[in-house]
């Protein structure tokens, strides 16, 4: 194998290696998180097999790494935390209420809950909070360590989900109960008092990320729910992929709020400009009782009343004529119908002449009007008639009394208020899932509601990355990753191959395609011919020929000048019998050279030189 083609080999290897390099760094980069932060007891490492010493020892098989699972607990101030791993449902309480303005059927909250763990866990003892039924009401809540007042230190509110059997129609949103004295967990509905409302929320192709407040009117007393506006992240990915994500929503005494999703911003504002409807009012409004006068006029355009029909104008006129100037096409069959019954067709056997009426042969083209401009009677065409106007109407002009569009007058809003701190909110009580879903098998786990994001972040740290993690060292590599993509989609094979072999090609027709030298050709496989043809010798060769052909055809004892004529005279016998010994060599290598050249010459399209005898 040439060098060209080895290079082609280590070219497409390089390829490979980079097309794989990725998700193996990715790979490595899981494992060493999982070494990090799990304790692995490998099973098997430590026993002894015997075997007799001629026999070859079996490959060894890697010990499975068996995951130890240590539940998450928070570190600092917080005011509610619930992993779960307990396996009970003890500090919770399940609603026994019934839904109002509903079926009788359906109104009763009696969904089930489970403390388990998820179907596909990659952590052995990690249990979460499970809704186990589909179509059906579900409430359950949990008290506080205390309540939690809004004034100057920020509300952090974190959880995961994961929708184990994706999710069809139904949330998976939490409920911040407002503190209240006539609060009764056990009465959990979903008009229940309650200050924030956050999580996903979906149905249909609707994906959602709720943050809804309820801002205390100070006028009026009343409540009244803001929305935050809809994050502009897509959302859809953490609906499907089944996997676990963390949810957390910080609102700051600044009125400033964050929604963070797996720990990154998907939507953030404030409370005074970002929330609809706005949290105040407007300083004014329309006057309800404002009413439009009746000579309001708000054309901006009429028709000129002083315009008249022009006498000319004939709005009878009809807008298509017959076209006079046509000809019927010589050869017009008049007297052969344009379609006939098909003479090939039969009465079908069944068919009843009182039940289904006369039978008739069905229509088909008549064949004589294949080979014919046309059969029937001819009619003429119908071309655009140039007198048509239609019916006459007055131009428009400019109202001159047009006043615009009316809109009533503007009164100062008697519910005008200004609040400034819509973050100090009423104090919360209790964590509440008041929920409905058409899937089952929503998983949640490791609430907790704080005011210091570093307890948020080191709660998260110990709980969902855990999971990222194992998740993540759990996942198969690229290779197999795009098998099962390719087996969900067989069109995936068709980007493969081109994704593979279009570079391998590339490299093939670079490397091994080259342009090679072209050799000059002989002068033999020159053709006769007008063109110029390159000289069959350089020019430093003719050069040479030139100046041995001019010294044979000088005498051999004549000198150029008087000196060289001194010391030829002065030369002694030996010197002359040298002088005529180089003199017969160079005559034989002349002689030599001449006929090498005749031969080429004589194979040349052309001679520059004469020949000499």
């Amino acid at each position: 194998m040439d060098r060209t083609a080895w290079l082609c080999v280590v070219l497409a290897t390089g390829v490979l290696c980079l097309s794989l390099a990725p998700a193996c760094g990715a790979h490595d980069h899981d494992e060493d998180v999982l070494d990090d932060d799990l304790d692995l007891d490998l099973e098997g490492g430590d026993e002894e097999l015997e075997h007799d010493h001629d026999a070859p020892a079996p490959p060894k098989t890697p010990p499975t790494p068996t995951v130890t699972y240590k539940a998450p607990e928070p570190m600092g101030e917080h005011y509610f935390a619930e992993s779960f791993d307990r396996g009970t449902l003890d500090s919770w309480v399940l609603s026994s209420a019934k839904k109002d303005d509903t079926d009788e059927d359906i109104a009763k909250y009696d969904g089930k809950w489970e403390v388990e763990e998820m179907k596909d866990s990659k952590l052995p003892g990690d249990k979460g909070l499970v809704l186990k039924s589909r179509a059906k009401h579900h409430a359950i809540s949990a008290l506080l360590l205390r309540p939690f007042t809004f004034d100057t230190m920020p509300l952090i509110v974190q959880y995961e989900v994961n929708f184990q059997a994706g999710i069809d129609c139904g949330g998976a949103y939490v409920k911040l109960l407002t503190q209240a004295p006539e609060l009764d967990l056990s009465q959990f509905v979903d008009k229940t008092s309650y200050t924030i409302m956050f999580g996903p929320d979906k149905c249909g192709e609707d994906y959602k990320l709720h943050f809804i407040f309820r801002h205390k009117n100070p006028k009026t007393g009343q409540y009244e729910e803001k929305h935050a506006k809809k994050p502009d992240a897509d959302l859809r990915t953490y609906y499907t992929d089944k996997k676990t994500h963390l949810y957390t929503l910080v609102l700051n005494p600044d009125n400033t709020f964050e929604i963070l999703v797996d720990q990154t911003v998907v939507n953030s504002g404030n409370l005074l400009t970002d929330m609809t409807p706005p949290v105040n009012p407007p300083a004014e409004i329309e006057d309800p009782d404002d009413q439009k006068p009746e000579d309001w006029d708000e054309r901006p355009k009429i028709q000129d009343p002083d315009a008249t029909k022009p006498e000319d104008w004939d709005e009878d006129a009809p807008a298509q004529i017959l076209d006079e100037d046509a000809v019927k096409p010589d050869g017009w069959l008049d007297d052969e119908p344009e379609y006939i019954g098909d003479p090939d067709a039969v009465k079908p056997e069944d068919w009843d002449e009182d039940m289904d009426g006369e039978w008739e042969a069905p229509q088909i083209p008549n064949p004589a009007c294949e080979a014919a401009p046309g059969c029937g009677i001819w009619k003429r065409p119908t071309i655009e008639n140039p007198d048509y106007k239609g019916k006459w109407k007055a131009p428009m002009i400019d109202n001159p009394n047009y006043q615009g569009v009316w809109k009533p007058r503007k009164i100062a809003n008697p519910d005008f208020f200004e609040d400034q701190h819509p973050f100090r909110m009423s104090a919360i009580s209790a964590v509440g899932l008041e929920l409905w879903s058409m899937t089952s098998d929503i998983f949640f786990d490791n609430f907790l509601v704080t005011d210091d994001r570093n307890v948020a972040e080191r709660w998260a740290n110990d709980g969902w990355g855990l999971k990222k993690a194992a998740e993540g060292a759990a996942e198969p590599g690229l290779a197999a990753q795009m098998m099962n993509a390719a087996e969900e989609r067989p069109w995936l094979w068709v980007v493969y191959v081109l994704t593979v072999a279009l570079p391998l090609i590339l490299i093939v027709v670079f490397c091994c395609t080259g342009k090679k030298k072209s050799e000059a050709p002989a002068a033999a496989d020159y053709k006769k011919t007008d063109e110029p043809q390159p000289d069959v010798k350089g020019a430093e060769e003719e050069i040479k020929e030139e100046t041995k052909e001019a010294d044979k055809s000088s005498p051999d004892g004549e000198c150029d000048g008087e000196g060289v004529q001194e010391e030829a005279n002065d030369e002694t016998p030996a010197d002359e019998d040298d002088v005529e010994g180089d003199q017969e060599v160079e005559e034989k290598e002349a002689s030599a050279e001449e006929k090498l050249e005749d031969d080429i010459l004589r194979r040349s399209p052309r001679n520059r030189k004469v020949r000499k005898d």
